[in-house]
């Protein structure tokens, strides 16, 4: 049964599934009621307990900010697989602001008025609905294909599970979630987050990409051709996260992992330069397109390796020497 509400005022956090807009705002939980509605008393609870059944929800009204944040995503930390669950369809009568479905994974949008960018982790399909355009998770087409639907400017090759993003729209956390081994390629700017909580899978962006590029990173690749904002890689339990330079510190929280960099760059302990190898200015030289020398100048950087413990030991004659510790 679909539900319905209309507000008269843009509202921000309408179907946000990570409910985390009650750390910025405590005046708000995931069981306040909406504000501006007409005629309804719905909590943002309710919008997502309804996509979640697979129920429609209808809008009418303009949209504010982190509109459908992960939406379809079964968050671990409300005990679910931290995976993708299906989600039903959203209807909105009015504008959307910026960065919508940022980290979105399933489910489909329609909207008849604007939707402003960047834009989040989704990708205009042909509509089949008269009035309205039509959104889709990129994570979700990339991972399962597109099945019918027809892809607006951007293109899907199914031999190769490779989607290219060349309509020059910005877009935040690009290629979330994704767990299978398919490639993106963004001809472009990304905008924050691309690759976030990625367990498989590459990710190219011909260009710059924003703050928190591969944070959470699990697994797969993600190759940015020129530079990235703050806090790359933080958090990262594995895979590989490369780039030509990065502004502030890189890692925050690390705990996995592999980062490449062409320049020098920030780190705190437990990250660590580390060795170049061959193989790593092989990989260098594939996912960055680099030349065979620069290949070799890359900087690598990992979790810094056990040292072993040693204590000191003074002697009779007064001397010092070191034994490993028990």
């Amino acid at each position: 049964m679909p539900v319905e509400i209309e507000i008269t005022e843009d509202t921000d956090y309408l179907l946000d599934y990570t409910f985390n807009f009650h750390w910025h705002n405590r005046a708000l939980d995931p069981d306040s009621t909406i504000p501006f509605q007409r005629d309804t008393e719905l909590t943002y609870r309710d919008l997502v307990l309804a996509l979640k059944r697979g129920d429609d929800v209808r809008i009418r009204g303009n949209v504010g900010r982190n509109f459908a944040y992960s939406m379809g995503a079964d968050l671990q930390h409300m005990g679910g697989s931290g995976g993708m669950e299906s989600a039903g369809h959203v209807f909105v009568e009015g504008d959307i602001g910026p960065e919508a479905g940022m980290g979105m994974v399933s489910g489909t949008l329609y909207v008849a008025g604007s939707i402003s960018e960047p834009l989040g982790n989704i990708i205009e399909v042909r509509s089949d609905i008269s009035g309205y355009r039509k959104f889709r998770s990129i994570t979700d087409i990339v991972c399962n294909g597109p099945g019918d639907e027809i892809l607006l400017l951007n293109i899907y090759d199914p031999e190769n599970s490779t989607l290219l993003l060349n309509d020059g729209i910005l877009r935040a956390t690009v290629g979330a979630r994704c767990d299978k081994p398919v490639t993106l390629r963004i001809e472009g700017k990304a905008h924050n987050g691309t690759g976030v909580l990625m367990r498989e899978g590459t990710i190219i962006v011909n260009g710059d990409a924003g703050m928190n590029t591969g944070s959470h990173l699990d697994g797969g690749t993600v190759a940015v051709l020129g530079s990235v904002g703050e806090f790359a890689g933080a958090y990262m339990k594995g895979g590989v996260l490369a780039f030509r330079d990065a502004k502030g510190y890189i890692g925050a929280g690390m705990s996995g992992g592999t980062i490449y960099s062409r320049s020098r760059v920030k780190i705190n302990s437990p990250v660590a330069k580390v060795r170049m190898g061959k193989e790593d200015a092989a990989l260098m030289r594939r996912i960055m397109e680099a030349g065979r020398i620069d290949a070799g100048l890359y900087n690598k950087y990992e979790l810094e390796p056990e040292k072993e413990k040693y204590i000191e030991v003074r002697m009779r004659d007064g001397s010092i020497v070191l034994r490993k510790a028990d």
